[in-house]
Order: C-alpha cells, then structure tokens, then sequence
C-alpha cells in the first residue's frame, strides 16, 4: 500500500471528524480505514490521532501533518487536473465562499448559470457575510464585494461595483435641503451592519480629498435588502448594492443622491490562495464569472 493512499485516509478521516463518518463519505470500510491510519504512524513513527469508543481528536503531530498533508495533496489533484483539464468535464467538488448579498441578489444566478454548464462538479457554496479564511477553512475559492487590499492571496476583478446613496422622492422632498453630502448627517437613515464603516459615510470631493458623515436612524439591520424596502418605505435613505438597488432606480422608485461624492474604488473580486498549480476548477470557474458579469452586469 502507498503512502499516498494512506495519507488520503487520513484527511479523509480528520475532515470527516471520524472514522465511521469517513467511511460513508469514501465507500470504504471503517476497519480499512483504520489500518491505513495505523500504517501511516507506524511509517512516521508517531501517533496522529487519539482513539477512544466515543471520542475523536488529532495529537499534536496529527495538527502539524495534516497541514502540510493537505497542502502537498491539493498540489498533485491541482497538477493532474491541469493534466486532464482538456480531455474530460470537470469532475469533484468546488467550495465557494460567497457573501449572503451576493447569492439573495440576481447576481446570485451566476452561481446556478455555473452549475447548469459543469452537472459533474459538486458545488458547495457557503454563503456568509464574514471574510473565511479560505486556507484554514478549505475553501476553494471566495467571490467578494470590498474595496481590494493586500491579502496574501490572488484576487482577480470580476466586475465592477459601487454602492448607491438612496431615497424616496417623498423623503428627499420631505428632508430638504440636502445639497450637499454633509447635511445627510441630519436625516434618518436605515443602516446596514454589514458595512465595517456602519457609522459613517466616506465620501470623495473634487479634488480628490475625503470627508465622513455620520450616520443615524431608526432601524439597523443586517441585510441591505431590508435597508432597500426600508428606503422605499421613505422610512430613511439606505447605501445600497447596485446589483440590489438597480431595478428600483431604474424604475424611479428611488432616486439617488451626490453620486459624483461616492467612492468607486471597490469591485467583485474573485479571491483564492496562491497555489503553484491552480486548479482547473477553479480558473474555469473565475473565468465563468468574468464573462458571465460581462453579458449580464
């Protein structure tokens, strides 16, 4: 038996949280699965996983080889799915990290348009408003919607994307004047928690430096669509997706304000570890992405 087959096991084993669970997940049984385990210590010489009738939990060499293990296999699938990639449709499972926005938004149907064209490959979507840490965490790939920092990993822009300062006509007659980006510090707003800078506006003058504006209201909420039907209630202005807002607005339903003030800086961006082999579901799923947003933004 190799010691591939071996470690296989093992990652099988630690990601299914125990051998019986491993061996519904892989077809095989838990007694080979457990030899394999055994094998693969007495090959290293040390202990990787604590067995009792009840419990389950890795030594601390367990937490160190499985690390590395993980890495090093990723490699060889990633290799030989560059090797396969043009003789057979993409097979096995992608994990998406993708925030709740996003796959509640129409932009959500990229995600199905994807599924549709590749039935062989599993998707397993995780739709969360948090930043993952793809590489503890496993994640394949994340699409999402920030203003692009240094990260580590490699980011490759999707689409454009800009948020929208909304409102009623009822309300913006009803709050005058608003000329200016500061006197929205006096109206009520419905606030989205989702926004790290929830408390405030960032804005953009002219000549390219910034100014904030706090922001009040009646209401916060953790999803920007219940800050839209909040707009559209003329309850308060809302800062809201463009992907989300834009049916509204193009149906005058709300109106915007001091666009030329709001920050463009920020797109979707598709993000994934640096790896030496990226795999072939992972650039095709990108690159779906990219033309989809292209036909359908």
């Amino acid at each position: 038996m190799d010691t591939l087959t071996r470690i296989r096991a093992f990652i099988d084993v630690v990601e299914a949280e125990g051998f019986s669970a491993a061996a519904r997940k892989t077809g095989r049984s838990k007694a080979l699965l457990s030899k394999y385990v055994r094998e693969l210590e007495d090959e290293l010489g040390a202990l990787l996983l604590n067995r009792t009738t009840r419990q389950f939990s890795m030594t601390e060499a367990g937490h160190t080889y499985f690390r590395t293990a993980s890495d090093i296999l990723k490699e060889i699938d990633n290799l030989a799915d560059l090797v396969r990639e043009n003789n057979q449709q993409l097979k096995g499972r992608l994990r998406i990290s993708v925030p709740r926005t996003f796959v509640d938004a129409d932009v959500g149907q990229s995600l199905i348009d994807f599924a549709k064209e590749n039935p062989n490959l599993s998707l397993e979507i995780a739709a969360e408003d948090r930043f993952v840490d793809l590489i503890e965490e496993g994640f394949d790939v994340a699409v999402r919607v920030t203003k692009l920092e240094d990260s580590g990993m490699i980011a490759r822009k999707i689409s454009d994307f800009r948020v929208h300062i909304c409102a009623t006509q009822e309300f913006i007659d009803s709050h005058q004047p608003l000329d200016h980006p500061s006197d929205l510090a006096r109206v009520p707003f419905i606030i989205d928690t989702n926004n790290r800078s929830q408390n405030s506006l960032k804005f953009y003058n002219p000549d390219g430096t910034t100014f904030n504006v706090a922001m009040n209201g009646p209401m916060e909420v953790n999803s920007p669509h219940a800050t839209l039907r909040g707009a559209l209630s003329s309850i308060g202005i809302a800062v809201v997706p463009d992907f989300i807002a834009r049916k509204s607005i193009d149906s005058g339903e709300l109106l915007t304000l001091f666009n030329d003030y709001v920050p463009t800086d920020r797109g979707i961006y598709a993000v994934y570890p640096h790896r030496r082999y990226l795999p072939a579901k992972v650039r095709i799923f990108v690159d779906y992405l990219h033309n989809w947003f292209r036909k359908n933004g």
